[in-house]
């Protein structure tokens, strides 16, 4: 049985499932970038017009459509194709990662990302997003939204007020927070 839950960017929903969608962490997947998807059901949802970008957690999908769509012909085809692949696989949509973890990375970077998953990553799920660390230099730590987070009028405000005071409070050497 699928979920529907509103986020609060309203052009994303949160579609939630009780059995694990992803077996390695949350990824994002972008209409722009389709001809390098080789994940059927990832292509076939983002084939949908008015899709920009769906978002895979372990529980839970979200999928942010363009501004001029409706959800009412798009989010009876989301849980469909979503119930349809749940009935017909025994695996999760995404179970294998390519990503290595880099073993010379440096004690600051190691906390940051400590913060960023257990304080800031959950919260940030709740609403149906994401957020991935990219770098650190100079004090300022880069981060990229993913999901319904992706474009919602108040990540900035999230960005700023949360994830700065967090990652500044927990790790003395971050100055600042920006998204890229």
């Amino acid at each position: 049985m699928i979920q529907v839950e509103q986020t609060p960017n309203p052009d994303s929903l949160k579609f939630l499932s009780q059995k694990i969608l992803s077996k390695v962490g949350t990824e994002e997947f972008r209409k722009t970038n389709l001809s390098n998807i080789n994940i059927p059901f990832v292509k076939e949802i983002l084939s949908f017009a008015g899709i920009e970008l769906i978002l895979i957690s372990d529980n839970f999908l979200t999928v942010k459509k363009e501004k001029n769509v409706s959800w009412d012909s798009l989010k009876p085809m989301v849980i469909s194709h979503l119930n349809d692949y749940l009935e017909k696989n025994n695996e999760p949509i995404l179970f294998s990662k390519s990503e290595n973890n880099n073993p010379d990375e440096n004690e600051t970077i190691s906390k940051i990302k400590e913060v960023l998953n257990t304080k800031i990553r959950p919260a940030v799920a709740r609403d149906g997003g994401d957020i991935k660390f990219k770098s650190f230099s100079g004090g300022v730590v880069k981060v990229e939204l993913q999901g319904a987070c992706s474009g919602c009028p108040s990540s900035l405000m999230t960005l700023k007020q949360g994830v700065q005071n967090l990652l500044k409070h927990y790790v003395k050497e971050v100055n600042s927070v920006e998204a890229v």
